[in-house]
């Protein structure tokens, strides 16, 4: 396994470290904790931006006492995270998708659409995810990290786990037709592009990480609006937005 070198920006104590779990210790707790990987000690001194001496293993500090951070909190180790959820009301019923797009730890962009009179709860998270796909083949195209955060394992395993068997059987399954079969050809087809520059992973949904929680609302948005087609959410006049604001509005 190639060595990596982890730079900490923001923790407990900035540097440069040679192995993770010493690095981790740096950026467990802390709240708004910034780091990332890098393949070479050159890439990393670069990155890290200031004169700095690489830390082996066991060295730095260790926080004692500290408190789980808020959701808000969460790190983020890639340029660009995708938070993508879908919503159904009822199941079968009016359905919507939503993402959050952060850069860093910011919340950049929101969006919302793929209004369905009727869908479900399943196409609506896969068409959040494809979407999420989409836009990770654009900023990994531009040599930026990124990684999708999904609620729905359903999904993830569609075109993670499922799909390669399904393809060698002519897209069949051994007891049925595949429900939601073209936009999951269409996800699997991109993800295998771009699977080995990309993060996918499971989130917990409604556990009150920011970034799933506003893609939840971004879903109800496209059932209100009713907008088949994906739309960037309004910003406040500075091109901010009201987090707090959002995340009082109708959930999925």
């Amino acid at each position: 396994m190639a060595k990596k070198f982890y730079v900490i920006w923001a923790g407990h104590e900035p540097g440069i470290y040679s192995d993770w779990p010493t690095a981790k210790k740096q950026v467990d707790g802390f709240p708004g904790a910034r780091y990332k990987s890098f393949t070479s000690e050159a890439e990393a001194l670069a990155a890290f931006g200031r004169p700095a001496t690489v830390k082996a293993a066991g060295s730095g500090s260790k926080a004692k006492g500290k408190s789980k951070p808020a959701a808000k909190a969460e790190t983020f180790t890639t340029d660009y995270t995708f938070y993508c959820d879908g919503g159904c009301e009822p199941n079968p019923g009016k359905a919507g998708s939503g993402i959050a797009i952060y850069r860093a730890d910011q919340l950049i962009q929101l969006w919302y659409g793929m209004f369905n009179p009727n869908g479900t709860n399943n196409s609506a998270e896969l068409n959040a995810l494809y979407q999420s796909l989409v836009l990770s083949e654009k900023v990994i195209a531009q040599g930026k990290t990124a990684q999708i955060r999904c609620d729905s394992m359903y999904s993830i395993q569609c075109i993670r786990d499922w799909a390669p068997g399904w393809e060698k059987r002519g897209w069949k399954r051994k007891d049925g037709e595949i429900q939601n079969l073209e936009i999951i050809k269409l996800a699997y087809a991109l993800f295998n592009k771009i699977k080995d520059k990309l993060i996918l992973s499971h989130v917990k949904a409604h556990a009150g990480t920011e970034g799933n929680e506003l893609a939840d609302r971004m879903t109800m948005v496209a059932v209100d609006r009713k907008k088949p087609d994906w739309n960037k959410y309004e910003t406040r006049d500075d091109g901010s937005f009201d987090i707090a604001a959002l995340l009082k509005m109708r959930a999925g």
